[in-house]
């Protein structure tokens, strides 16, 4: 009978569609809602929630080089003249150049994009709502492709209940039962209802994100409000934050970071989220192993760190130049989280 080929396919849809409203309604958790902060967020979680990690570090570069605190030189190689940092995100900038305070600018985004104080900044926004953790949208994906899975094996199955509910009636078997089409049709079209119900689209940031952004970007150009400096300083840390580096009219400074994120961007694959824990980067290949982007892994290679795409992340995705992604369009300190971004989102943000 072919009863029990259905009682198969349906335990497998309905536990592909429980793993995925679970892991959907984790993604989407706010943990911390406060609203939409407007043009007030902060100067690094703007850069963060336009560009990743990647545009994190950009912003702190560009900013610490203006106060004279540090020196870009045209063979991309940064000198840090200031040893005492003013946050958490410059002490990592500072202790990722090492004893000698001077560092290849890829390897020095390549370890910052890496650091906690970094990190924290995409959870922070991610338990705001703004953007969705890489890992909690990998989780959605991987259950999402078990429910593919569930719906092939769906069909296999009807196959093999058909056929032997032929063999029955061609044998004149007594009590053979209605034919089994249109249970296992209807098992099938309620699976593809709930799979296009339940996709989480590929970018990071959660609509809430990019409402937040457009707020930033409407009107006159937007200035941070919880650094000091001149109006026209912080109108240039403003631009770079939402926009990244091509802003910069300095152009041994903007040459030497766009060069960096034009790498990343050819070597990504395009994609908002890479394959981080967490916000490894920009907006495709993140790929770290921990928290911090992890330490074994390629993550901020020239192939994912200065992207300038769409997280990560990474949409994603996670550091380059678009508000799209984790900085950019490549990975590890790029613009999907990792990206989660390239991440990762909530009511507030789903």
């Amino acid at each position: 009978m072919w009863h029990t080929e259905f009682m198969i396919a349906a335990a497998l849809v309905a536990a592909a569609m429980l793993w995925t409203s679970i892991a959907l309604r984790r993604m989407r958790r706010v943990t911390d809602p406060q609203g939409l902060p407007g043009r007030g967020l902060a100067l690094l979680d703007a850069a963060f929630l336009a560009g990743g990690p990647t545009r994190v570090v950009d912003t702190v570069i560009v900013r610490m080089e203006r106060e004279g605190r540090a020196v870009v030189a045209r063979d991309k190689t940064v000198t840090i003249t200031d040893p005492a940092p003013r946050d958490a995100v410059e002490a990592a900038l500072i202790e990722a150049a090492g004893p000698a305070r001077r560092l290849e600018l890829a390897a020095l985004r390549k370890v910052a994009v890496r650091a906690p104080a970094v990190q924290q900044i995409g959870d922070r926004l991610a338990a705001r709502g703004l953007m969705r953790r890489p890992d909690l949208h990998r989780a959605v994906v991987r259950a999402r492709r078990f429910w593919w899975l569930a719906m092939l094996a769906t069909l296999v199955l009807a196959v093999v209940g058909s056929v032997s509910w032929v063999r029955q009636i061609s044998e004149g078997s007594a009590g053979v039962s209605f034919p089994p089409f249109p249970a296992f049709a209807l098992l099938l079209i309620v699976g593809v209802i709930g799979l296009v119900a339940t996709r989480p689209g590929p970018a990071r940031i959660t609509p809430a994100g990019r409402r937040q952004l457009s707020l930033m970007q409407q009107g006159s150009p937007w200035r941070p409000h919880d650094v000091s400096g001149a109006a026209g300083d912080l109108l240039l840390y403003g631009g770079v934050a939402l926009g990244g580096a091509a802003v910069l009219t300095d152009e041994v400074l903007r040459d030497a970071m766009l060069a960096r994120v034009q790498a990343g961007t050819a070597a990504s694959s395009g994609s908002d989220f890479g394959s981080s824990t967490t916000w490894c980067g920009a907006s495709s290949s993140s790929c770290s192993s921990s928290s911090s982007c992890g330490s074994s892994s390629s993550c901020g290679s020239s192939s994912s760190c200065g992207a300038s795409g769409s997280s990560c992340g990474s949409s994603s995705s996670s550091c380059g130049s678009s508000s799209s992604s984790c900085g950019s369009s490549s990975s590890c300190g790029s613009s999907s989280s990792c990206g989660s971004s390239c991440g990762g989102g909530s009511s507030c943000g789903s």
